[in-house]
């Protein structure tokens, strides 16, 4: 994908978003950001914000494909003139230079997003501003969350379903969010996203 594709400017709006607005951004601690934005905006809309896919991992919900991308601690291409990883002291290890945090070059372009998806992103980044990546991971964690309930029904890495994000509290109807999905497939069926430069 490269920055003509609406999803992947709103996910780099995100990520440069969050690590301006938290402590210690480490990579870990903006894929559960980007989770907890996702989810919640699907839970009231019917629609993720970044079009991202998450796994089970062992270690919390992972956005795969991003998650692949900064595998080697580099920055994709598309991104690189907007953020770049360096490495840290954690705080929660004591090791340096084994965590990498996001370091944000420009300012987030906002008027990408809804003022709801906004809203979504400037909650999770005061929600969890200060605490570290094991807490944010930690609440990830929490039991019948769409995490914890993958895991147990499909077993480690297997694709985090959006709609267990769905609840008596939801704005959208399980019917309403399944169209907006099936929606969505179709569109990137007829739509597909480039290849990376």
């Amino acid at each position: 994908m490269n920055l003509t594709n609406t999803y992947r400017k709103k996910l780099l709006n995100a990520v440069i978003y969050f690590a301006k607005k938290v402590k210690n951004p480490s990579k870990v601690k903006i894929f559960k950001l980007l989770y907890f934005a996702d989810f919640e905006h699907f839970k009231e809309t019917g629609r993720s914000i970044t079009n991202l896919d998450y796994y089970a991992y062992g270690f919390g919900p992972v956005p795969k494909d991003f998650y692949d991308e900064l595998e080697d601690n580099k920055v994709p291409n598309d991104f690189a003139k907007s953020i770049a990883l360096v490495p840290f002291k954690s705080e929660e290890s004591g090791k340096e230079g084994a965590m990498f945090k996001v370091k944000e070059k420009v300012k987030p372009d906002l008027s990408v997003f809804s003022p709801r998806q906004q809203r979504i992103l400037e909650k999770f980044a005061d929600i969890f501003r200060d605490v570290d990546a094991k807490l944010i991971s930690d609440v990830s964690h929490f039991h019948n969350h769409p995490w914890d309930k993958t895991k147990r029904e499909k077993g480690l890495f297997a694709k985090i379903d959006y709609a267990l994000a769905l609840d008596k509290d939801s704005k959208v109807s399980l019917d309403d969010a399944m169209e907006a999905v099936k929606e969505r497939q179709e569109m990137l069926k007829a739509f597909p996203p480039r290849p990376r430069i």
